[in-house]
């Protein structure tokens, strides 16, 4: 069974490289044509079940990449898939946080294993714990039904939360890999063994793209 993680198209923060967490923020013009673009693009897979983030950002996304195509129809959203919640940080500008030691998300950017949320932030565990649980208790069980392909349509950080519950990456190289806007990962699921087998492709030049950011080491 192949397991495709999509990453929505680019919001107004991101362009803004403001961190969004739980804020519902719809995509912009631009986010709208990279899905469109990647739509034409990306490989034809017949998808047997699609789940989505319930936030606008990624449920506008799932429908244009899926737009006139069956798989439209079956969108479920699923609250275990929402973005890491970044509590009242959400909305503050990620590289003023990123140059700025005594800021309380510096070791989210730098030092994930070192970051310690407060006033209702979400930790790096609990958010590979949410994936983990949607992965184990939804995602695994339908191979075992026969189902072949499966489009998870959520965020950057809930996506490398996935990678992280299957075992695939470390929470201190979180950030390793920029997941640009529309960038696709895709694991493999075979006799309940994952495997990664590809790391946020994209499908369009990503030169210009504001849908990412690499902290510095």
């Amino acid at each position: 069974m192949k397991l495709y993680l999509f990453r929505h198209g680019q919001t107004d923060w991101n362009k803004a490289h403001r961190f969004q967490g739980h804020i519902d923020i719809p995509l912009n013009e631009y986010g709208r044509e990279l899905a469109r673009i990647t739509a034409r693009n990306w490989p034809i897979v017949p998808y047997d079940r699609v789940y989505c983030s319930p936030l606008i950002r990624a449920v506008e996304t799932a429908q244009i990449i899926l737009d006139g195509r069956p798989e439209k129809e079956m969108i479920k959203t699923d609250p275990r898939i929402i973005e890491f919640g970044f509590g009242p940080c959400e909305g503050h500008n990620i590289d003023e946080a990123a140059g700025d030691p005594q800021n309380p998300m510096y070791n989210l950017l730098h030092h994930p294993e070192k970051y310690n949320p407060t006033n209702g932030a979400e930790s790096f565990y609990d958010l590979v714990d949410r994936a983990g649980a949607f992965l184990r208790d939804e995602i695994l069980p339908l191979e075992q039904q026969g189902i072949e392909n499966v489009l998870v349509v959520a965020h950057g950080a809930l996506i490398r939360g996935v990678v992280c519950a299957a075992g695939k990456k470390e929470i201190r190289d979180f950030w390793q890999c920029p997941y640009y806007n529309c960038s696709l990962t895709t694991l493999d699921i075979t006799h309940g063994e994952i495997t990664l087998e590809r790391e946020a492709e994209v499908f369009y030049d990503a030169s210009g793209s504001f849908g990412g950011f690499t902290t510095r080491k």
